[in-house]
């Protein structure tokens, strides 16, 4: 039970990380401030590196990870890019990413209390995913 709780929060977590860096790349050609490009690139480095120790520890389990839902990745995109051209600010790009991390952490809650069993380490890096969420929420609000 434990292993199998670990790996399945493990893959959440992956596909959160993946989730967070294509969102990251999808409003990159769109930020104007170098500020919010700085902030935006800072945090997709924190998902990337905290996606290394996700993916040592599911090598451990010999597991291939999790990609993204497809139907998630697909409305997500399609969103930024419709909200986009409609309104191409840095104040829209903030309020995207803003609903994507209250998203990402409310996902990686849920998996945590439901994979109850993980051992501390998963739950440890899935403590840290949501609180890199957290942090870019909170640093994005000077850009609404």
């Amino acid at each position: 039970m434990i292993e199998q709780d670990t790996v399945r929060l493990l893959r959440e977590c992956d596909a959160g990380v993946q989730m967070g860096v294509a969102s990251i790349d999808d409003v990159q050609k769109h930020i104007k401030s170098e500020g919010l490009r700085s902030l935006l690139s800072e945090s997709k480095a924190h998902h990337q590196k905290l996606n290394i120790e996700i993916q040592e520890l599911l090598d451990r389990y010999r597991d291939d990870g999790k990609a993204p839902n497809p139907m998630a990745k697909g409305m997500s995109w399609a969103k930024t890019n419709l909200m986009l051209s409609m309104d191409e600010s840095d104040a829209k790009i903030a309020d995207l990413m803003t609903d994507g991390c209250n998203m990402g952490v409310k996902s990686l809650a849920k998996y945590l209390n439901q994979y109850k069993a993980a051992d501390e380490k998963s739950k440890d890096i899935t403590k840290r995913l949501m609180n890199i969420e957290e942090e870019l929420a909170t640093d994005l609000r000077d850009y609404l």
